[in-house]
């Protein structure tokens, strides 16, 4: 076993931020969250398309919905699904599923059916609440799931009854945002509208259920080296650990502000871990209001629902930052309350960080997690003006090692695998023991297969990944996966994915084809990619060759061709 690594990054910690945190402050997720709402129940916790919920609403509408999840006989551990883009729904359903005792398994709801189907029979769902706009979705995959209840939530739900009436109208009839869709009415299914299940649950009691640090609280599915989506276990420890990690990180700049009310930007999808974390539980943590954007790539739409708002934290992927700072109605608006912005999820470019800095005078702090760490494992000071490329530095209560293929640490400033330990890290992998052995090393850290340098300081960078991963806008795509579907196209004899760079995304998928029906053309294999794939794991080229470069033993060899595509 390795010998304890050493913490020269505690040298460099900014004042007032503590080495450790106590993870077992809280017994529960559900613990905090009630203290969290408690305290802040006067404030607002969100706003959305100019409606706003107070943190007591947030309390008493999730009481309500967790009470009627009981009624339906869901026990302690069982999970429940979510299914929608950023919406107030979307916060009380959170509040709601954990207060059950039940487990939360967010879903991207650009799935395709075949990849919602895959999550929901994978975590072993017994319910889900999807908005109606992706219904149709839910229809042609439900028959291959274990989900018994289906919460259907409309867009207007939580906007008030005027407002909410002609949001729905709007939606279905103008814009025509919602398919036609007939989801199951049998004896084994049973269809609630969100609304209809509140009122239900506020004249039901809710039972209390013992949660430990220990039980499972989130299924945040990510991908693997194999290409099968597996959810990463994060316990109501792990993320306790996390928000308090975060906190302790962020405190000496809060202080500096004081007890006023913050307003964070919630443009990336809560179903994403780092909006789960930093804007929705973070930010109850704080009493902050959210700014709940459900189409983030509606950039006009965006920038108009930030000119009426003063913004103080503004977390984003390298994307959303470019898109921003190179928009002129953006740059127009006022950052004088703009005191961080968070970068994570995909590395944040120097000319955007740059640009960003110039645009709204805030440097872009940049951190580096994963879904199997809750996420954040590490955080540049918030004190750093300029563009550094580094991930920063260990938060508190984490270690940090590189190490070789062999599992030894490396020295300063020599290329390794980057392990991490602490305790936000996962439980391990949802009934994969196997995969979670593979990432899990003998004394306890997680070996997140990305390849980086630690410096005498502690300050880490990311120099490559070892997986053949491909990071399109913060999202993970897996070449098996893409490969592994493609190839069932009849006309398909074999094919390959990696990803190239690209200025929007920072990567995108290139898809090699080998031809067995000499007809095919590329027009067929983007139609089938749309019909398999939501959008960021669609390729973005589509090239055909005679054949495919292979190693002695038949392995198709990737570095090829990402050497060729170079």
């Amino acid at each position: 076993m390795p010998a304890a690594p050493m913490q020269p990054w505690l040298n460099h910690y900014p004042p007032g931020v503590p080495a450790t945190v106590d993870a077992s402050a809280y017994p529960s997720l559900v613990a905090l969250l009630d203290e969290a709402w408690h305290r802040h129940a006067s404030r607002d916790a969100s706003a959305c398309m100019g409606s706003r919920l107070r943190f007591r609403d947030v309390d008493e509408l999730s009481h309500a919905l967790a009470a009627w999840l009981q009624a339906q006989g869901l026990a302690k551990g069982e999970r429940v699904a979510i299914m929608m883009p950023n919406l107030p729904q979307y916060m009380v359903a959170i509040g709601a599923i954990l207060r059950a005792g039940c487990v939360v398994v967010n879903v991207n709801p650009l799935y395709t059916a075949r990849e919602l189907a895959h999550q929901l029979k994978d975590s072993g769902a017994h319910a889900i609440i999807v908005l109606e706009n992706f219904a149709h979705t839910l229809e042609d995959a439900i028959g291959q799931t274990d989900v018994r209840h289906v919460v259907l939530a409309s867009m207007g739900d939580l906007l008030g009854f005027w407002k909410g009436q002609f949001v729905n109208f709007a939606v279905r009839h103008l814009k025509k945002m919602v398919p036609e869709f007939r989801l199951p009415l049998d004896t084994g299914h049973t269809v609630t509208r969100f609304n209809m299940a509140v009122a239900e649950g506020s004249r039901l009691p809710l039972k209390p259920v013992a949660l430990g640090p220990d039980d499972v609280a989130f299924l945040q599915y990510t991908g693997g080296t194999t290409g099968v989506s597996k959810g990463a276990t994060l316990t109501h420890r792990n993320v306790v650990a996390n928000i308090l990690q975060t906190e302790a990180w962020f405190k000496p700049m809060f202080e500096r502000l004081g007890d006023k009310p913050l307003t964070v930007v919630c443009a990336l999808p809560l179903y994403h871990i780092f909006a789960l974390t930093i804007c929705y539980m973070f930010g109850a943590r704080l009493g902050a209001l959210n700014l709940l954007i459900p189409n983030p790539r509606d950039l006009p739409g965006l920038v108009r629902t930030l000119s009426e708002y003063k913004v103080n934290m503004f977390p984003a992927v390298n994307t959303l930052f470019n898109a921003l700072a190179n928009d002129a109605s953006f740059a127009r608006l006022d950052f004088s309350d703009l005191v961080v912005s968070n970068g994570g999820g995909m590395a944040v470019q120097q000319a955007t960080a740059e640009k960003w800095l110039q645009v709204t005078g805030c440097p872009v702090v940049e951190g580096y997690g994963l879904s199997e760490t809750s996420p954040v494992a590490t955080s540049n000071r918030l004190d750093v003006r300029e563009f550094t490329g580094s991930i920063g530095m260990p938060v508190p209560s984490t270690e940090i090692v590189i190490r070789d293929d062999d599992g030894r640490d490396v020295a300063f400033g020599t290329p390794g695998e980057i392990c991490i330990r602490g305790p936000q890290v996962m439980a391990g992998y949802w009934n994969r023991p196997v995969e979670t052995a593979k990432v899990m090393t003998d004394d306890g850290f997680f070996r997140s297969g990305d390849v980086g340098i630690m410096d005498e300081r502690g300050h880490i960078r990311i120099v490559d990944r070892k997986k053949d991963m491909i990071l399109v806008s913060g999202f993970n795509v897996y070449p098996t996966e893409i490969e592994q579907v493609v190839n069932l196209h009849p006309g398909v004899l074999e094919c390959a994915a990696i990803g190239i760079p690209d200025a929007r995304t920072g990567e995108a998928v290139k898809l090699f084809v080998v031809k067995k029906d000499a007809g095919l053309n590329e027009d067929d294999v983007a139609g089938y990619c749309r019909d398999n794939f939501t959008a960021y794991k669609r390729p973005k080229i589509i090239e055909f060759r005679d054949e495919l470069p292979k190693s002695p033993v038949g392995k198709v060899l990737r570095r090829e061709l990402r050497s060729a595509a170079a």
